[in-house]
């Protein structure tokens, strides 16, 4: 008989701890995750998808979709990119070409509300494609001026991709904005002030069976500093 009396208590003392947790989670306020007050991962900044108009070259301020941001066009091959698109395929999108270009070339956009932070898990990815030897690799203005390129890119695919860099894990370069040519390694660039944000594949254009095409660019990153 003296079970039975055991069991209630316990049955009672349980309630009773329930009751006081439901009291407590009335009372406190939530306690955020780890993480989430401080906002560590960045939402999309912007994204770059170029004007649906007809192709022309080269490329200009006027193909850029988005209201603020700002293109510049690098090397010896910036007048010859070209703002591409077909009627054929009936889903050819509008993209940028470099198959026309006469000599290297590089392309970059410029967020004008302060400077980027793509350190800790800042991210950028594209849609593009390749062909022939090019390999597509990001650019970097870092915030002391100096210029940046990655060892890591896309390569060549039979049709689009789309491909996330998680920005702090690549292997950087310094480049030169006169030749497009790399140079030595840039061990650790600072990520957290990053003025413009491009690409180049370090080659001239060789047609439709040796080019890069970038259709568009997301930018996952921290800004106004």
């Amino acid at each position: 008989m003296v079970r039975p009396r055991f069991h209630m208590v316990g049955r009672s003392l349980a309630k009773g701890l329930f009751a006081l947790s439901l009291v407590l989670t009335l009372l406190l306020p939530d306690v955020p995750v780890r993480g989430q007050e401080a906002g560590y991962r960045p939402g999309l900044l912007y994204r770059e998808d170029w004007r649906e108009s007809p192709a022309e070259t080269p490329v200009s301020q006027a193909h850029v979709q988005h209201p603020e941001l700002i293109l510049n066009l690098h090397g010896p091959g910036r007048d010859s990119l070209k703002k591409s698109h077909h009627d054929e395929p009936v889903d050819d999108p509008y993209y940028v070409w470099s198959g026309l270009c006469t000599g290297t070339w590089g392309l970059s956009l410029r967020y004008p509300h302060g400077l980027l932070d793509l350190s800790g898990y800042g991210k950028i990815r594209l849609r593009s494609r390749q062909s022939g030897l090019r390999v597509l690799h990001l650019m970097l203005e870092l915030g002391d001026g100096r210029w940046v390129v990655s060892r890591e890119g896309v390569p060549a695919s039979g049709d689009w991709v789309v491909t996330e860099f998680p920005v702090p894990e690549l292997h950087w370069y310094h480049i030169d904005l006169q030749s497009l040519l790399e140079g030595a390694p840039v061990p650790d660039p600072d990520l957290s002030r990053i003025r413009s944000v491009g690409c180049t594949d370090l080659m001239r254009g060789g047609g439709s069976a040796a080019s890069s095409r970038l259709d568009w660019i997301e930018i996952y990153a921290f800004s106004g500093l």
